[in-house]
Order: structure tokens, then C-alpha cells, then sequence
């Protein structure tokens, strides 16, 4: 099971739990664990984005060295560009 998995199964079994809680302290505290775990997936997910695109760009350049900052700083700055435009639509 990778890092991935394993976390969506950790979001699984937390929001599972919020449901069968009795009190609401235990309620809110799985369903904040549950998002906090949810926004740590999707900072992992930005963050393979941002690397396979590195890469492309960087192939894209012909692969000078020493670089490497400016192909990562570059594909944030596209990755972040695209995901401002799909929460436009």
C-alpha cells in the first residue's frame, strides 16, 4: 500500500468513525482529523504534479544542469495557474 493509499484509507476510517461517535467533541475532532488528512492528499497530489512537470520542462529545455530550481519554481507557478483557472469555471 503506498503513501496515497494509505492516507485515503486513514480519511476513510475517520470519517467512519464521526459517524458512529456518540459525543460531539469526538464528532468534530475525527472530522477535522479527516480534513486535515484530506489537504495533506492534496498537497501530495500537487506536489507529483509539480514534479512530472519539472520534469517536462526540463526535458523540454534539453536538460541543462543546475537547474533544477528554476523548472520546479516554474512548474508551481503553472500547476497553481491551472488549478485557479478550474476553480473559475
Amino acid at each position: 500500500m503506498d503513501e496515497q493509499q494509505k492516507i485515503e484509507h486513514q480519511i476513510e476510517l475517520a470519517t467512519r468513525a464521526a459517524v458512529l461517535a456518540k459525543d460531539e467533541t469526538t464528532v468534530t475532532r475525527f472530522r477535522s482529523f479527516a480534513e486535515e488528512l484530506t489537504q495533506k492528499l492534496l498537497r501530495m497530489m500537487r506536489r507529483g504534479k509539480v514534479r512530472a512537470r519539472a520534469y517536462e520542462l526540463w526535458e523540454q529545455a534539453g536538460r541543462p544542469a543546475n537547474r533544477d530550481l528554476d523548472f520546479w519554481l516554474e512548474a508551481e507557478r503553472q500547476v497553481e495557474e491551472e488549478r485557479e483557472q478550474r476553480k473559475g469555471f
